[in-house]
């Protein structure tokens, strides 16, 4: 088990304020729980080659209220699935935060997120310590660092497999 989460490391994907879930993973596709097809229509309204795009390791950067609509899993599984290893926001539906947690995705809020990164920026994430590194533009930002037992959440892939191991 990875506790430090170091070197989350990919490209950015770019995306504006108020992505809500719809937009993430449309409703007509969630005639269906797989993982792998929900990854596969990961914000495809956004940008329809989104997941031909993404390499596994890769790095959603968004503005405010990303993940505000409706309280759907299905959102933040489409994510992961798609190959996105964290989403940086400025801010994030409080419901989506928590989904994202819940299935091992993480999340962080930095101010000015969306004006400190462009698309294609290669960043390094150490959720431990509390540091984004925008490697294209050698800045360093700081971020509220994750405690361990999100962490230990995270890199069991999900509060179920947290319980499962920890308290059964």
């Amino acid at each position: 088990m990875n506790l430090n989460l170091v070197n989350l490391k990919g490209k950015v994907f770019k995306c504006p304020d108020n992505v809500d879930t719809d937009i993430i993973i449309p409703a007509k596709y969630l005639n269906r729980s797989d993982e792998e097809y929900l990854g596969q229509h990961c914000l495809e309204s956004l940008d329809e080659n989104f997941c031909k795009k993404v390499s596994k390791g890769d790095v959603i950067v968004a503005g405010k209220n990303f993940g505000c609509g409706s309280s759907r899993e299905h959102a933040p599984v489409a994510i992961k699935a798609s190959g996105i290893s964290c989403v940086i926001a400025e801010s994030f539906a409080r419901i989506f935060f928590r989904n994202a947690i819940n299935i091992g995705l993480p999340v962080v809020e930095l101010k000015n997120a969306s004006k400190l990164f462009n698309m294609s920026d290669e960043v390094e994430i150490n959720l431990a310590e509390g540091i984004i590194k925008n490697l294209t533009k050698n800045a360093i930002h700081k971020i509220q660092p994750f405690p361990e037992f999100l962490r230990k959440i995270i890199s069991v892939n999900g509060l179920v497999n947290f319980a499962r191991e920890n308290l059964l």
